[in-house]
């Protein structure tokens, strides 16, 4: 029996055709290309911002250095405003205005300062004249008192010449001193000399008091500066900023100011001579680990054995004011107060110290922790985009070993 033949399509009908299937290496060459392009839109976009960042930073660092010299009163304020922000937080969730806020909080800091400066200065000031003039008698009585154990006693036992150790004391000393006055000197040319008194006690608090009031305002208005496709990005980066800003300025400098109120005190009761100068000394320089509380530690002690020599118990309790407070510190202090928020490598933070005040003055010294926070978190925002990159990771999928390091022992690992 003959088959049916198949009807002819109808004139006009779409034909149906059979779908087509791609075949695997066209798919493969297509997912390539896709990626391809992907890494190239994100290697565009990595390097728009870093121009973008280091433009900013141009312009700053230019900005910077030409107004340098008038710079201070309001950075000044910009630092106390950013310092006292969270108090007028604080008092405005207890019901007061920003505009109250600003204004108690300002008054209760002008009047801190009016009786910090009638009272503490004049000491600092007569201190700071007596430790200068009675400083050479001080190390020359010093290394009278090193040098007087008995020759022969430290030739035994040592191997010294006693003669060679006064010389070397002498000359140590005398370069200490001299160190000692050109820092001193340097301090005074740059953050005293150079800078209007006047313009500093009366810019400074108006400067503090606008950028308080708007401070929230200043921010939002900023924010909305920002290029929408990156402000995801640059909010992320301006927390950490200050996140290492703010443990660092607010966690750091308090405790830099309670541990130099507390040396005072102790080294005062004590009855060492300059302890207030000493104490507030070591104190304000203890945002560098060890350095400010071993400092402290020598001169109080090198003062304790001119003034105290042969009583060594009292020479004991000037030590012991430093370990007490270096207990305090660490167990209670510094976890309160800082924590681990800071994130400042204390090298880093000693480099960008000198670096700002060589290049702005007095004003680097006060834009040297903010900038090295920023600068620390931009580098590592940098990094984690490199090692997300196609830079870093390339296009061979074969694992790379990982490197040998020989540990103790002489063993590889």
């Amino acid at each position: 029996m003959a088959k049916a033949p198949h009807p002819a399509p109808e004139r006009g009908a779409p034909e149906h055709r059979a779908p087509e299937h791609r075949a695997p290496d066209e798919r493969s060459i297509d997912a390539e290309a896709e990626a391809a392009a992907a890494e190239a839109a994100a290697s565009a976009s990595f390097r728009r911002q870093i121009r973008f960042w280091l433009v900013s930073a141009i312009i700053l660092a230019v900005f910077l250095y030409v107004f340098s010299g008038i710079l201070l009163p309001f950075v000044a304020g910009m630092v106390l405003a950013y310092f006292l922000d969270p108090v007028a937080d604080r008092l405005e969730r207890l019901g007061l205005s920003r505009l109250m806020a600003t204004v108690v909080i300002l008054i209760a800091f002008i009047v801190v300062l009016v009786l910090a400066v009638v009272i503490l200065v004049p000491v600092l000031a007569s201190q700071m004249a007596d430790f200068a003039s009675k400083l050479p008698d001080y190390l020359t009585r010093l290394q009278g008192l090193i040098t007087s154990f008995d020759p022969k006693w430290l030739e035994e036992k040592f191997g010294v010449d006693a003669n060679g150790l006064r010389e070397g004391l002498n000359s140590l000393l005398t370069s200490g001193f001299g160190l000692l006055t050109t820092v001193f000197t340097s301090i005074w040319s740059s953050g005293v000399a150079l800078v209007s008194v006047v313009s500093l006690f009366v810019v400074t608090p108006v400067v503090a008091f606008y950028m308080l009031l708007d401070w929230d305002r200043m921010v939002a208005i900023v924010d909305s500066w920002v290029p929408r496709d990156y402000v995801k990005t640059v909010r992320t980066i301006a927390r950490d900023i200050n996140t290492a800003t703010a443990g660092f300025v607010r966690g750091q400098g308090t405790l830099c100011l309670v541990l130099g109120a507390m040396y005072a005190t102790g080294l005062t009761l004590t009855g060492l001579n300059f302890g207030i100068l000493i104490g507030l000394f070591a104190g304000l320089i203890s945002f560098i680990p060890y350095v400010g509380s071993l400092t402290g530690l020598v001169l109080a002690v090198g003062v304790a054995f001119v003034q105290f020599w042969p009583d060594w118990t009292m020479v004991a309790a000037v030590a012991g004011v430093f370990f007490v407070g270096q207990f305090i510190e660490g167990n209670i202090l510094q976890p309160r107060l800082v924590g681990k928020s800071v994130g400042l490598h204390p090298v880093w933070l000693m480099f960008a110290l000198f670096a700002f005040g060589a290049l702005f003055g007095f004003v680097g010294l006060l834009i040297a922790v903010p900038a090295s926070a920023a600068v620390a978190v931009l580098v590592r925002f940098a990094i984690a985009r490199y090692l997300e990159s196609p830079l870093y990771k390339g296009h061979s999928d074969e694992p790379v070993p990982p490197l040998q390091v020989r540990r103790r022992g002489g063993a590889r690992g």
